[in-house]
């Protein structure tokens, strides 16, 4: 489930600067990737937690410190990229 949250964020990302630079309204696919990214990150976060409850250690350590910076390059890139539409709105 979270593999297919982030693809949609992607998608909706790239739609949203598409639009954007057509000059056409891009806040819903904004709204939705920003919303997508963050239900992204709940998932993987809850996937670790179910790890715990199972006391599968040996999983949790060898997943968690590279998701937890794929995590933070995609969260971090999701916000620039949906950003872009904004800069460009406030230009016209």
């Amino acid at each position: 489930m979270p593999m297919i949250f982030g693809i949609l964020a992607i998608i909706l990302a790239i739609l949203n600067v598409i639009f954007a630079l057509k000059k056409k309204n891009a806040m819903w696919f904004r709204y939705l990737s920003l919303s997508l990214t963050a239900l992204t990150v709940c998932a993987f976060y809850r996937e670790d937690a179910q790890m715990v409850i199972k006391s599968n250690w040996t999983g949790l350590m060898d997943i968690t410190p590279a998701l937890s910076t794929a995590l933070w390059v995609c969260t971090i890139g999701s916000i620039l990229v949906n950003s872009i539409s904004l800069f460009l709105g406030k230009k016209n």
